[in-house]
């Protein structure tokens, strides 16, 4: 996993509570990055239809979905996230044992199912829940 999860998720509620169009240079500001990666991951989000683009001297990006039914793991696909994930992996497939040549896949499986967990459990966090968590201090956890 890597942070442009962290960074969307920020600008989709930050985009969403001040309720109108605001450049990357005003989102970066306040998610404390640079306008380039803004605009970056801001992308993505356009092309999953979460937010739009407004061309000219004020333009920038708005929030143009109903912030109670888009769900983190909208997000996490619309950035096509991984969770859980391995950049190496032990054994060796062509070898003779067992162990070496199947656990890279078995630890792959293991990874997938962790990742799935991952996913439902973002199901059931919306963009409106983590706002009214900044906003009115509500202490219950995020499912």
């Amino acid at each position: 996993m890597n942070s442009e999860f962290s960074v969307a998720v920020h600008s989709l509620v930050f985009l969403n509570h001040r309720g109108t169009t605001l450049s990357s240079e005003e989102l970066a500001k306040n998610v404390c990055t640079n306008p380039a990666r803004i605009r970056k991951i801001m992308a993505k989000l356009k092309k999953a239809e979460l937010v739009a683009t407004k061309e000219g001297i004020d333009g920038g990006y708005h929030f143009i979905r109903d912030p109670s039914t888009v769900t983190l793991r909208e997000v996490s696909e619309a950035l096509e996230m991984r969770f859980v994930s391995a950049t190496w992996q032990s054994g060796d497939t062509d070898m003779k044992c067992l162990i070496a040549s199947g656990m890279a896949a078995i630890m792959d499986d293991i990874y997938g199912q962790l990742d799935q967990l991952c996913q439902v459990h973002l199901d059931g966090i919306t963009i409106q829940m983590i706002e009214n968590r900044i906003f009115h201090h509500e202490t219950q956890e995020l499912l």
